[in-house]
């Protein structure tokens, strides 16, 4: 049995996974992502597939029709000469098209024995198995059974996820084969963007690779259709004395992986900011109308707008420098800001004294 070559990143795009344990995270949709990616791969094999279907289609018939003017060639040796020509170029014609048909076959060898490896060229079935017919998982009770999971086994994944040596990755698993599933995986993408976000990149780095190195056996035994915990051996035999287009295709995944990573620890701290400031505009305005004087003005907006002499008798608390500076502006603009300072709560006036602060403004 094989191991895998490439990741299924299908398990990234609709799986809640959560970054807290208490909530899911909306970054992190680890069983789709690998779907998707393991979806475009086989439609990309079964094209290929197909065009070399194709070809052999094509060629056979080529040669049949070649066969066929061949006999029709043996036919007219005695008969029309033009009848006879006709033939010939016919037959000229097929023998030319099967030489481009061999090449063509020729070149798609070459380009198959070129193709990357994946799980899905280096893994075969080994035998059938019967399928039972389950009841479909729903996803609040594969995001219930992540969150138990993690709250469970979260010390033991963390040690995993910090493992730098394949033997002692296959010697913890050995130890603790529970975590040979996709919660285990989906717990350390959630925190590989931790450590991103902490901008903790070599850890995150680290965690990832670990990632990568569950994905790669869980992909495996979809492809087997096996339980991972049975052949997560078979991968470490592999990866531990990997031939170049399999280790490439072991680093190709995983930096693939650490740019996700980077996107999803960027709009986690995009939307963070982001409700961070609308909690602060939030919080402004209930504190605003908190500070609304008698006539509904802020006073600290009231404040802002006055003149600096003003402000400075505000900041001493001196009455007598608030008249003089206000007996030094023109009484329309002295009215307007001793009535602002008054309905902002700036300024409170013994009774009556607003209405003779504005009467002595209007004698002046």
């Amino acid at each position: 049995m094989s191991a895998a070559a490439g990741v299924d990143y299908s398990a990234w795009d609709h799986i809640e996974v959560s970054d807290d344990e208490d909530v899911a995270c909306a970054y992190v949709d680890t069983p789709s992502l690998f779907r998707l990616r393991h979806r475009t791969r086989l439609e990309r094999m079964a094209e290929f597939q197909q065009r070399g279907e194709d070809l052999e289609s094509n060629f056979a018939e080529c040669k049949r029709l070649l066969e066929e003017a061949q006999g029709r060639l043996g036919d007219l040796e005695e008969g029309g000469e033009a009848e006879l020509k006709k033939v010939q170029a016919e037959v000229r014609k097929l023998k030319k098209d099967e030489k481009a048909f061999e090449k063509m076959i020729k070149e798609y060898q070459r380009e198959e024995k070129k193709l990357p490896w994946n799980v899905d060229t280096i893994s075969k079935e080994g035998f059938s198995k019967s399928v039972l017919n389950i009841k479909p998982v729903t996803r609040e009770e594969k995001v219930e059974k992540h969150k138990s999971f993690v709250e469970q086994y979260a010390k033991e994944i963390k040690h995993f996820g910090m493992l730098r040596r394949w033997d002692d990755s296959q010697k913890y698993l050995s130890d603790n084969p529970h975590l040979v599933c996709e919660e285990t995986a989906n717990c350390l993408v959630v925190i590989c963007i931790d450590f991103e976000i902490d901008e903790k990149h070599e850890l995150m780095g680290q965690v990832a690779h670990q990632a990568i190195v569950l994905q790669f056996i869980l992909d495996t035994a979809r492809t087997l259709k096996v339980d991972p915990r049975g052949c997560f051996r078979q991968f470490f035999s592999k990866i531990k004395t990997a031939e170049k287009p399999y280790q490439d295709a072991f680093d190709c995944e995983l930096e693939l992986l650490k740019e996700r990573v980077r996107s999803c620890a960027r709009i986690r701290m995009e939307d963070a900011m982001k409700e961070l400031e609308e909690e602060e505009e939030e919080e402004e305005e209930v504190g605003r109308e908190k500070r609304l004087g008698p006539g509904g003005l802020d006073p600290v907006e009231v404040y802002e707008s006055l003149p600096k002499e003003i402000q400075r008798s505000f900041d001493e608390k001196n009455i007598q420098m608030l008249y003089e500076a206000m007996d030094k502006l023109h009484p329309e603009e002295g009215k307007y800001h001793l009535k602002r300072c008054i309905d902002s709560g700036l300024w409170v006036p013994d009774s009556g004294e607003g209405d003779e602060e504005e009467d002595e403004k209007d004698e002046d």
